[in-house]
């Protein structure tokens, strides 16, 4: 079975967005617009089924990955300490590290601090590398699980994201919220408080569209209403394509009309932070290895958001 994203992180050790990133120290290394990225993410599910760990060794994961045309990366990190061993290989490879997903877990009291303090030292280090983007998607009760949160811990919840974008944005850098399906479960009432009750300056919203998707019953309609609600806190995209509910392994056209998607993301004046999250699960095709998968990846992305590329 395909590793989650909890798995991932603990197999792998590795005003407006354009105010925040305009006032943000530059870095040649990152600039904005930035380029088209792939989440780590994706990389670690191709290699599992091929019976590789992905980040096992990490200089020869990066050489591979440049290998795809990609110049951009976002990987995922838990503490401060696995900064730098990255970083230090990406620059070899002159890849750059516009952005970042970070673990949190932000609705009880005992653990909240500790999130933020945690996610501020990751921020200290990744700063040194460009990153202008921190990507978090704060944890559930349980990961595949049924069960939501309580008004009191999304209350919370808000404040804690609210307290943390504010001091990334001190440093910088852009907090991002990003969800999966557990959000959208009991009328969405995650989803909507998180980003309802929450800064737009402190706060911005990482738009997974796929997850979006799954978990509204593989609605369109929801994800098109999703831009329309909230498109003006999208900073980034996090993309990702099925064929009839399933993963496909390459991005191209399939269940999301994406060239639609990016119609109305030109329409809106957005050039959001765009990540590949190409990933496939237990019934993808399995046709290509990660490699042949990304170059792929990144010639349909470029194809398909045209309209806000230039």
């Amino acid at each position: 079975m395909t590793p989650n994203r909890r798995q991932f992180l603990n197999l792998v050790a590795g005003a407006s967005a354009a105010t925040i990133l305009s006032a943000a120290p530059q870095d040649a290394f990152a600039s904005y617009p930035f380029p088209i990225s792939s989440n780590a993410y994706n990389w670690l599910t191709f290699y599992w089924r091929q019976n590789k760990n992905w980040g096992e060794d990490l200089d020869t994961c990066i050489a591979e990955y440049a290998k795809s045309g990609l110049t951009a990366y976002e990987p995922s990190f838990n503490s401060a300490e696995e900064v730098a061993k990255l970083g230090t290989v990406l620059k070899k490879y002159q890849i750059a590290m516009p952005s970042v997903y970070v673990n949190s877990l932000l609705h009880k009291t005992d653990e909240a601090a500790k999130s933020i303090a945690s996610v501020l030292a990751i921020a200290d280090e990744v700063k040194k590398y460009g990153t202008k983007i921190m990507v978090t998607n704060p944890t559930p009760i349980r990961w595949g699980g049924e069960e939501v949160k309580t008004d009191a811990e999304l209350n919370l919840q808000a404040e804690s994201l609210d307290k943390l974008g504010a001091a990334l944005r001190q440093k910088g850098i852009i907090l991002a919220y990003h969800t999966h399906d557990v959000e959208m479960k009991a009328g969405a009432r995650e989803f909507h408080h998180m980003l309802l009750n929450t800064s737009p300056l402190n706060m911005s919203f990482c738009f997974d569209v796929h997850w979006i998707y799954r978990g509204s019953q593989n609605s369109q309609n929801a994800v098109f209403d999703v831009l329309k609600l909230y498109g003006k806190r999208v900073v980034e995209l996090h993309l990702r394509q099925s064929v009839n509910g399933v993963w496909s392994e390459t991005f191209g056209d399939g269940d999301i009309d994406y060239r639609r998607f990016a119609a109305e993301l030109k329409k809106l004046n957005l050039r959001p932070n765009l990540v590949i999250e190409q990933c496939v699960e237990d019934k993808s095709p399995n046709t290509l290895d990660a490699l042949q998968a990304h170059i792929k990846d990144l010639a349909a992305v470029k194809d398909v958001f045209k309209p806000i590329l230039g």
